[in-house]
């Protein structure tokens, strides 16, 4: 087995610039480790898959200070086994790095705080009456003529197979406005109450990159896309929180969010927050109270974007475990899992030619990608459909054209749709797409909405392999459960809850699966030289599973356990 470990005599006997020479920058910050202090944990016995170029498996690595110091075999790694080395024997368990996830909008206050309607994680199904009693149960408990909401409701998730209407929502109430979420966050139902406020009627027209949905009469039905919703924003009233009140919420909802993320194997996430300032000041008080298990790559959005650009700031500041990303999503289009992606053919089966929902001219697109391109701030573009990528690239295209700039990896955040010209001028841009993961399992209910044709072309994480493109992984929480194990198995096998499989052409090895969801994760954020893989040199971050992904039966990768997870050497999470 072939070692990337460093031993004590090698270390003594070699001068920087020789170790330099045969081992590169990191292995020789590993050698001086060891060269004055032993390993603080050494691990073997293990079956090790590094998703490290040049060295895929090892048998044992050891950690200090938070580093990977020696990776390699169980002799080589064991004879540095110090008095105060912690030695863990893995009994043939499986180590993989920890996992990244490349979008996801930690929606802790939500879990916390809101009526959840839905299953966040897993695969449930509701009934349209448990939905109306919790709702219900709320508006008792609500002052007249205030909001009552609730979040995760999923359309092919209710055991009557249908979708909320005006009607289920008005045996809520008569005297709240009403509105229940799509966990997609694209759509939302309103009663009779909401629609009154707004001045909603069955004349109202629909407004750019939106649309007020009607029954087969006409009148309105309570669904409402998109840019659409923006008229509820304004109308009745909401409980007012104090800022102290707001940051306790979002200290403990993000504190909430963290243990639930290392629970599943995420070691560092791109956090999406709209609430900017609020959140930043949550994790950094957590941070400094030790509840902060897994690190941070922040998208930035509004008034805290304008004040990065205008003091200089640009995408990296910060340290290991909280560092300023790119943009929050700038959306370009509809949502794929409510149907409202922006594709350049009708829906199949839509008698009405609809295509979708555009939510961006092209000249708005281009001003603000070239005035993110210009700041140095990482620009980041939701994108489903190929008309909303098409979009997407040509403002980048452009803003390159006026200022070219190497190596700035644009994110294209869901590219769901694509074709063989959008694929060549991703490749040309750098860009990294970062497909869904968890939906090719969770959401293969909706994928009979757009057929086989689209579906081979959709969340085509083997094309962009195929292609030379790095892509990474992004759940999107909360329109799909973030369980980087059930993302891998749907990349691998194509086929959902139900035993459908759309796609196939699309699949991916347990292998390439690994590292779009780790080393592909470090690569989006500009940070693949010290995490994503287990190496020397790098953050020892790491997940011990029960199971090898690689020999199991691929239709039980969601199920394997997380036994531990690992965030710079310390055990945030054990079973």
């Amino acid at each position: 087995m072939k070692n990337s470990s460093v031993t004590r005599r090698e270390a003594l006997g070699l001068t920087g610039a020789g170790l330099l020479a045969a081992v590169g920058a990191r292995r020789l910050w590993a050698a001086q480790t060891l060269a004055s202090d032993e390993p603080d944990t050494v691990v073997f016995n293990a079956r090790v898959y590094t998703v490290e170029p040049g060295m895929s498996r090892a048998e044992a690595f050891a950690v200090k200070g938070g580093r990977f110091v020696a990776v390699g075999s169980n002799e080589s790694v064991r004879a540095l086994i110090g008095k105060g080395t912690k030695a863990v024997d893995a009994q043939q368990m499986t180590v993989v790095p920890g996992f990244i996830d490349c979008h996801n909008h930690a929606v802790g206050d939500q879990l916390l705080y809101e009526v959840i309607v839905g299953n966040p994680f897993e695969v449930e199904f509701v009934s349209i009456a448990s939905i109306i009693d919790k709702l219900r149960a709320k508006a008792q408990k609500t002052p007249p003529g205030f909001w009552v909401e609730g979040f995760f409701f999923d359309d092919t998730k209710v055991k009557e197979q249908r979708e909320l209407n005006v009607l289920d929502l008005d045996k809520v109430s008569s005297d709240h406005p009403v509105a229940v979420h799509h966990r997609g966050g694209h759509t939302s139902y309103y009663n009779s109450k909401a629609l009154q406020l707004a001045g909603l009627t069955r004349d109202s027209t629909n407004p750019p990159g939106g649309t007020f949905d009607r029954d087969p009469a006409g009148n309105l039905n309570g669904r409402v896309t998109d840019r659409a919703r923006v008229v509820f924003d304004k109308v009745g009233r909401r409980p007012q929180l104090t800022a102290e009140e707001r940051l306790q919420r979002g200290r403990a909802a993000l504190a909430h969010m963290s243990k639930q993320f290392v629970r599943y194997g995420l070691t560092s996430v791109h956090h999406e927050h709209f609430d900017g300032p609020d959140a930043l000041r949550s994790l950094e008080t957590i941070r400094a109270q030790g509840e902060l298990l897994h690190r941070v790559f922040f998208a930035v959005t509004g008034r805290q974007l304008d004040n990065l650009i205008e003091s200089g700031v640009r995408t990296g500041l910060g340290d290991e475990w909280l560092r300023i990303g790119g943009t929050v999503e700038h959306v370009a289009d509809g949502s794929f899992s409510e149907r409202t992606m922006a594709l350049s053919v009708p829906y199949p089966g839509m008698a009405s030619g609809y295509k979708g929902n555009v939510t961006e001219t092209q000249d708005a697109l281009d001003a603000w990608v070239l005035r993110m391109h210009r700041a140095g701030i990482q620009v980041n573009c939701h994108a489903n459909g190929d008309v909303a990528i098409d979009a997407v690239l040509t403002a980048l295209e452009r803003a390159q054209q006026k200022l070219p700039i190497p190596d700035t990896r644009p994110q294209i955040t869901h590219c769901t749709l694509i074709t063989d010209s959008l694929i060549r001028r991703i490749k040309a841009l750098g860009a990294v797409p970062a497909p869904f993961t968890t939906y090719a399992y969770y959401n293969s209910d909706k994928f009979h909405f757009y057929g086989q044709d689209l579906m081979r072309r959709s969340m085509a994480y083997r094309t962009f392999i195929d292609a030379g493109i790095t892509a990474a992984a992004g759940s999107d929480f909360p329109p799909g459960p973030f369980a980087p194990l059930m993302g891998i198995q749907g990349m691998v096998t194509r086929t959902g809850w139900n035993g459908e499989t759309w796609g196939p052409e699309q699949r991916v090895s347990v292998a390439e699966a690994l590292q779009i969801n780790t080393l592909n994760g470090a690569y989006a954020s500009h940070e693949e030289h010290i995490k994503g893989s287990i190496a020397v040199g790098k953050l020892a971050d790491y997940v011990v599973l029960a199971d090898d992904l690689h020999t199991i039966a691929p239709d039980k990768i969601k199920d394997v356990k997380i036994v531990r997870t690992v965030t710079g050497g310390k055990t945030v999470y054990e079973a």
